[in-house]
């Protein structure tokens, strides 16, 4: 089935997600739109991000996926049941494969989590991990400050790491050996992350698991892309486009990113 498959993200950070899915699925098309207008997501109600989340959804749907991937914790935890109860395509998130892969990387099962403030305040981290094994101790921090820091570009600096080390300062209480970049903006930064908890913890996303999930929905279905042109993958964003393709040129491993202005 030669449609596209449409991931959406309240900004740039869904583009990690982006990442793993042109190595994991390199011959299917992917149209990603990012709500950098209107991000972050993480202070937002719930009902307010259900609304913009389906907004996305719908013009993506307008445009013929195949397949919805909501790269975006905070969006998953809260409109991804009622997304796939009313969709035709398949729908995924990412929470679950945080989850998993956090589960296969840990020693100690003491892991902690750090997101938006909407997905710590939901506690869908907490459940996925649970579910997976029950005696999993689980430390939460919210770190309002990480998205905007990614979604300004300005985060190949001294300051941006005084900024991550200041933010992650309340987990230096808690015993953890895996880490879970609870928010698809946070692997931008990873390598600061990582210099701030230190190179023996385990630091997990849920990008690759998320890009074989979708795979092997892909083959389940029997909806693989069957054209051998190669993909023309599409981008969009609802503010500003300039620095948007800054990150999005940087980031993939694409000769070029058509990145488009769209209004929802």
């Amino acid at each position: 089935m030669n449609a596209p498959i449409g991931v959406i993200d309240s900004g740039v950070g869904g583009l990690t997600v982006v990442k793993e899915m042109l190595h994991y699925l390199p011959n299917e098309e992917i149209y990603y739109i990012g709500d950098t207008a209107r991000c972050p997501y993480g202070p937002r109600t719930p009902k307010e991000v259900v609304q913009f989340t389906w907004q996305m959804a719908n013009k993506l749907e307008e445009m013929g996926i195949k397949m919805l991937v909501i790269a975006c914790n905070t969006a998953t935890c809260v409109a991804l049941d009622s997304l796939q109860k009313h969709s035709k395509i398949p729908i995924i998130g990412v929470i679950n494969a945080g989850a998993q892969a956090a589960i296969k990387a840990t020693d100690t099962h003491d892991i902690a989590v750090i997101a938006t403030a909407g997905t710590v305040n939901s506690g869908a981290y907490e459940n996925a991990i649970a579910s997976l094994y029950s005696s999993s101790n689980i430390s939460s921090l919210a770190c309002p400050p990480l998205v905007p820091l990614v979604e300004s570009g300005e985060y190949d600096s001294e300051f941006a790491f005084d900024l991550v080390k200041k933010t992650l300062q309340p987990l230096k209480k808690d015993q953890f050996d895996t880490l879970i970049l609870g928010c698809t903006h946070y692997p931008i930064i990873k390598d600061l992350i990582q210099r701030a908890v230190g190179e023996d913890v385990h630091i997990v996303s849920s990008a690759t698991e998320t890009a074989k999930q979708a795979l092997e929905i892909l083959k389940f279905k029997g909806i693989e892309r069957s054209a051998t042109t190669a993909p023309q993958h599409r981008f969009f964003a609802t503010g500003s486009l300039p620095i948007f393709k800054d990150i999005a040129t940087n980031w993939l491993p694409l000769d070029e990113v058509h990145a488009a202005r769209i209004t929802l």
